[in-house]
């Protein structure tokens, strides 16, 4: 009961309005962190991509012609290269410079074709703070789709940010309320303020073209028959237990409080390194609370990021 308590305040904070219920409108299940829900979303599009290339006609075991593929940014986290690896998917990487430091919207399209099982836009960008524009990105697939012989999904992997962004201002629309978003997985250990390891994932609707029959399993188990989405079947009840008591004890307001800190705290940390000169800084924690800057070209320094990033090592 805890767990269906957990996905639902969940998804309605990303969007699904309040009066849906969980199986009856849509459906989620707590995993043993995001990576797993990450491997469980990807897992969704592609058994969804199979069930639709094969009413289309296509030869899905000819993988010369019909390989299925994944877009996504270059800067994502390894479990995407491991579900691509795993499930023999091709990984279309969009690349990213000093400059673009996000998805790039300009080319993702010319990466997407009829074996696109889906694109992956990321909230929360490991290595450079910033995000994916998921609108645009709706926006783009929105228009693909109206001549697609393979219409595309989008999933978000939000790990980082979906926890945050529901509860601060400064964000573009990027969950379930985009049309072409089909699921989102997070983070609870971030800022679910959970123990390791914690993750859940929603799918915007509870049917078979979403979360194939494949992916359900009802395993009689002591007694009673068990419904099961993840991949793991035996773990730890204790941080779900763990992530109920935050919701309830801190609550909305509770939790906007807490992530606006978090937010003031990143700024500071900007405005400090502003005040060295040296630095450019590429992303200010102004959206999610991640700091990335670099030497500026003319810093009259010595030593590099790797120099600092050793020094500040030795301080834990």
């Amino acid at each position: 009961a805890m767990e269906n308590y957990c996905v639902s305040m969940i998804a309605h904070l990303w969007g699904i309005p309040d009066n849906e219920k969980i199986y009856d409108d849509f459906i989620g299940t707590s995993t043993v962190g995001s990576s797993e829900g990450c491997m469980l979303g990807g897992l969704a599009l592609l058994h969804s991509w199979k069930h639709r290339a094969k009413a289309a006609g296509f030869d899905i075991e000819d993988l010369h012609s019909h390989k299925p593929n994944l877009v996504i940014m270059s800067g994502y986290q390894v479990v995407w290269e491991k579900f691509c690896t795993y499930w023999n998917v091709e990984m279309r990487q969009v690349p990213i410079n000093g400059d673009q430091v996000s998805l790039d919207m300009d080319h993702v399209m010319d990466y997407v074709d009829e074996n696109t099982i889906g694109i992956i836009g990321i909230e929360g960008i490991t290595y450079t703070g910033s995000v994916d524009d998921i609108q645009t990105l709706d926006n783009l697939v929105s228009e693909y789709n109206k001549t697609a012989t393979m219409p595309v999904r989008i999933h978000v992997d939000a790990a980082f940010g979906g926890l945050f962004a529901p509860f601060v201002d400064g964000f573009n629309p990027w969950d379930f309320r985009l049309k072409n978003v089909v699921s989102i997985n997070v983070s609870g250990h971030k800022y679910g303020m959970v123990y390791p390891g914690l993750g859940w994932i929603v799918w915007r609707h509870n049917t078979a073209d979403i979360l194939p029959a494949e992916m359900r399993f009802q395993v009689p188990y002591l007694g009673k028959t068990v419904d099961s989405i993840a991949i793991n079947f035996s773990h730890s009840g204790a941080h779900i237990s763990a992530q109920y008591y935050n919701f309830i004890r801190f609550g909305l307001s509770g939790y906007k409080t807490i992530m606006q800190n978090v937010r003031k705290v990143s700024l500071k940390l900007t405005a400090a390194l502003k005040t060295y000169g040296i630095f450019d800084i590429l992303v200010d924690g102004s959206q999610l609370p991640i700091n990335c800057w670099k030497l500026a070209d003319d810093a009259p320094v010595g030593w590099t990021l790797y120099d600092l990033e050793s020094e500040l090592a030795k301080y834990g």
